[in-house]
């Protein structure tokens, strides 16, 4: 009996990193067929605003990696989709109305969970498009521009279904048809107002065409920053960077229910360095501890909590990367541990950890009778420490040598301790919504 409990809890607690959950849908009905139309092709009212869109192609060196479009929100800088260019070290920018390339190697603002950034566009200047504020209602009319042969603009048409939560993002949802070469492109309402940015995607086996809505832009604008160069982007810290990290004193995870300090670990560099680059982008802000189990402890940092509504069953979305496995000897699950939670071994064959969410584990006391025979189970040896630790202190035993541990709480398990009580749904989702308001770091 205790063997088929310890075994049912390991497979609830991780359920929420992987397999067989069915993507959100936008809307309950089918997509309505795309209304993409081609009316009058001498629209020359549209001229400057064609004038500030632009065809991208990211760059790793001299080797391309993606192909897209943006457009100019400011004299010099150029949103688009953060996807696009997340792995550039630069980016050729030509405006789709000139045969002149201009190059962006620079940011000033991104938004991982939203799918954006903005480009900082040498040499150039162009009268930035103007963003619709607020919400659109739904049945508004949509436009996307293109240029045809001869120079003149073409306007294809559709029209916004309505704002949905599509894998843990708020888009709108639009009839228009969006190509792979036009992700990045503006979408238009009549006032000649960008409503946001387009892409196209694959969503409950339909296809389907979104905007990440202008608001979120906005924002973005207002956080920029002074230019960073894109290749800092990348995944990883260079050694100034890391040096710098491993002499942090702590951190400070600010939550509804109270303050949580944690220390990260420099035996894991690559999991310390993530995490606080995460930290610094303000990546954690606003998202929920969304999973919540009883002699266990708390999750969180998944990517789709940030807009979730009530009642949503999420922590299924990261960052968009993951990161090898690194099981450090003499490291355990004993009470107060945080580790990197991954989606199962039937699908994750290197047991990768997901790039941005953490538990932090409260755990329960252990009998040797159960200790004997987790070690039968998982083929693994409890040194005489880790015993006593799990009988007096207590822990989660049943994960060691299979998950990544990178850090420790070092203050405010009556925090955990709190949180773990509260009410949960089915899912283990707390009824009411904890947050992570920011996470700050102690130098």
């Amino acid at each position: 009996m205790i063997r088929f409990t310890v075994i049912l809890i390991f497979a609830l607690i991780f359920a929420s990193c992987g397999g067989g959950k069915k993507e959100q849908t936008p809307a309950e009905k089918p997509a309505e067929k795309s209304q993409n139309t081609t009316p009058d092709n001498s629209n020359e009212d549209w001229k400057e605003i064609s004038d500030a869109v632009a065809n991208i192609d990211s760059y790793d060196g001299t080797r391309i990696l993606e192909s897209g479009q943006g457009f100019f929100v400011g004299e010099n800088l150029l949103v688009t989709k953060y996807s696009l260019v997340n792995q550039a070290t630069k980016v050729n920018v030509k405006p789709i109305n000139e045969d002149k390339t201009y190059n962006a190697d620079k940011f000033v603002a991104f938004d991982r969970i939203n799918d954006l950034i903005i480009l900082q566009v040498d040499g150039i200047k162009r009268t930035p498009i103007k963003l619709v504020e607020g919400k659109l209602p739904n049945s508004a009319k949509t436009m996307v521009v293109s240029p045809s042969p001869g120079g003149t603009i073409q306007l294809f048409t559709g029209k916004m279904l309505n704002m949905a939560t599509v894998k843990g993002t708020k888009l709108y949802r639009i009839t228009n048809r969006i190509r792979r070469s036009q992700f990045g492109a503006p979408v238009f309402v009549s006032n000649k107002k960008a409503m946001g940015i387009g892409y196209s995607a694959t969503v409950s086996y339909e296809h389907q065409s979104f905007a990440i809505p202008s608001i979120y832009i906005a924002e973005l604008l207002r956080k920029k920053h002074d230019p960073e160069n894109l290749e800092s982007l990348k995944l990883g810290a260079n050694k100034e960077t890391a040096a710098e990290n491993a002499k942090i004193k702590g951190m400070v995870i600010e939550t509804d229910a109270g303050n949580i300090t944690i220390k990260l670990f420099n035996e894991t560099p690559e999991y310390r360095d993530n995490f606080i680059r995460l930290a610094k982008e303000h990546y954690f802000d606003s998202l929920l501890i969304h999973r919540v189990i009883a002699d266990f402890g708390i999750q969180s940092g998944a990517a789709d909590t940030r807009y979730a509504e009530p009642g949503e069953n999420v922590g299924w979305k990261g960052p968009g990367y993951t990161i090898p496995a690194h099981i450090v000897p003499g490291l355990y699950h004993k009470r107060g541990m945080i580790g990197s939670p991954r989606i199962p071994d039937t699908k994750n064959l290197r047991r990768r950890s997901d790039g941005s969410q953490f538990y932090i584990v409260s755990g329960r006391k252990y009998f040797d009778e159960e200790l004997n025979d987790l070690e039968e189970q998982n083929g693994i040896k409890f040194s005489a420490a880790q015993r006593q630790a799990y009988k007096t202190v207590g822990g989660a035993p049943h994960l060691d040598g299979a998950y990544t541990i990178f850090g420790q709480v070092t203050s405010g398990m009556d925090v955990v301790d709190k949180i773990v009580k509260m009410k949960t749904d089915k899912n283990w989702r707390p009824e009411e919504d904890i947050r992570i308001l920011r996470i700050r770091i102690l130098k």
